[in-house]
C-alpha cells in the first residue's frame, strides 16, 4: 500500500454504529447527531387550496476528515430542498439549497431542531415547529404544532434498512401536525407529518435506494411503511408496516412486508425527462393476501417527478373498511 493511500485510510470518519437498546432522550435527540454520517428533518403535508408541500434539511458527515484548522473545512455539509405540488399549475415547483456550515450562514443545531441554510430554517420552538423557505418561484411560512409526544419507528427508535446488523438508523416520526401560515402570502392551514433519522450505514451495498409512505388516518391513526430497493431489481428489505391507533401501535402481519405489495398499476413516461416510470405518479393499491389496507393512492396530477426523482408528490388516500390481519406491536 503506498504511504498516500494509508493517509487517507486515517484520515477517513470513524462513524458510530446504531445499536439496538438504545434510548432516545427528548428534546436532545431533536436536535442534530454530527458525529453520524446522515441525517435528515424530513416534512411533508396537505395544505387547503389544495396542494402539497415538502421542506427537507439534510446533514451530512463526509468520510473524509482533516485537521486543517480554516473554517472552510468542510466538517459539516448541509443540503435543503423544498417543493410544492400545486394541481393548478400542474407540475412540482422545487429548488434546493447547499452548504457547509459555518460562518453563521448553515448550521444545524444539536440541542433542538434547529437547521437553516442562508434564509431557509427548520426550528422547533416549544411544542410547535417554524420552517421559512424564500425560494425563486415560491415562499413558504409555516408553523407545524405538534399534539402527541414522538412516535418511535422500529424498535423503540431503532429502525432496520437491511439484513445486516448496522445497517440501521434512529427514527421517529410526528405524525398529525397542524399546518398554519402561509404561501406566496396566501393565508392557509392543513397537515403535515415530519420525520428526523440519522444513521451511519443507511443503505445496504445491494440496495439502490427506497420507498415510503407515512399517512394521517382520519380516526387519528397513523400508517408508516417503507422498503429498501435492491440494485438488481425488486425489494432488498422491507419490515412490517405500523399502524398507530390512538390506543396502542398494531403491526401489519409480516408477510405483508412493508410495500412490496404496493403495486404499481400503470408505467408512465415522464414529459421532460424521458423517464419510464413504474407506476409513478399512477395510483397505488396496498393489499395484503387479498385483504385490502386502502382503496387506493394515487396522484392529484401527473408532472410530480424529476430528474432526481427523491420528492414526493400531492396525493389522494381512498380509504376502505375492510379488515386487515394485524398483530399487537411487542411491548417495548
Amino acid at each position: 500500500m503506498k504511504r498516500r493511500d494509508f493517509l487517507k485510510l486515517l484520515a477517513l470518519a470513524a462513524y458510530p454504529k446504531v445499536v439496538p437498546h438504545h434510548r432516545l432522550q427528548f428534546p436532545r435527540d431533536h436536535g442534530a447527531h454530527p458525529e453520524y454520517r446522515t441525517e435528515w428533518w424530513y416534512v411533508t403535508g396537505w395544505l387547503d387550496g389544495p396542494m402539497g408541500f415538502q421542506v427537507t434539511f439534510f446533514r451530512a458527515r463526509p468520510q473524509e476528515q482533516s485537521d486543517n484548522p480554516s473554517s472552510f473545512n468542510p466538517r459539516q455539509v448541509l443540503l435543503a430542498h423544498a417543493a410544492i405540488a400545486d394541481p393548478k399549475r400542474g407540475r412540482l415547483i422545487h429548488e434546493e439549497r447547499a452548504a457547509r456550515a459555518g460562518f453563521t450562514l448553515a448550521h444545524a443545531e444539536t440541542e433542538r431542531t434547529g437547521v437553516w441554510i442562508d434564509d431557509w430554517r427548520l426550528v422547533l420552538e416549544g411544542d410547535k415547529y417554524h420552517s421559512q423557505i424564500a425560494a425563486r418561484e415560491f415562499d413558504l411560512d409555516l408553523t407545524f404544532f405538534t399534539s402527541d409526544r414522538p412516535l418511535l419507528q422500529g424498535e423503540a427508535g431503532f429502525s432496520r434498512k437491511g439484513h445486516r446488523p448496522e445497517e440501521a438508523s434512529y427514527y421517529y416520526s410526528r405524525p398529525h401536525l397542524h399546518v398554519v401560515g402561509s404561501v406566496n402570502g396566501r393565508q392557509i392551514d392543513g397537515a403535515a407529518w415530519l420525520d428526523h433519522e440519522w444513521s451511519s450505514a443507511y443503505l445496504a451495498p445491494e440496495a439502490a435506494g427506497w420507498d415510503w409512505t407515512g399517512i394521517n388516518l382520519f380516526d387519528g391513526g397513523s400508517l408508516t411503511a417503507f422498503r429498501m430497493r435492491g440494485k438488481k431489481g425488486g425489494v432488498h428489505y422491507a419490515p412490517p408496516g405500523v399502524i398507530v391507533r390512538a390506543d396502542s401501535p398494531v403491526e401489519i402481519a409480516s408477510h405483508w412486508r412493508g410495500i412490496p405489495s404496493v403495486y404499481e398499476s400503470k408505467k408512465w413516461k415522464h414529459p421532460v425527462t424521458a423517464r419510464t416510470v413504474d407506476g409513478r405518479p399512477g395510483a397505488r393499491r396496498a393489499h395484503e393476501r387479498g385483504d385490502d389496507l386502502l382503496g387506493g393512492r394515487g396522484a392529484r396530477f401527473r408532472r410530480q417527478e424529476r430528474s432526481r426523482p427523491r420528492l414526493p408528490g400531492a396525493h389522494r388516500v381512498l380509504a376502505t373498511h375492510v379488515p386487515v390481519r394485524m398483530r399487537p406491536m411487542p411491548a417495548k
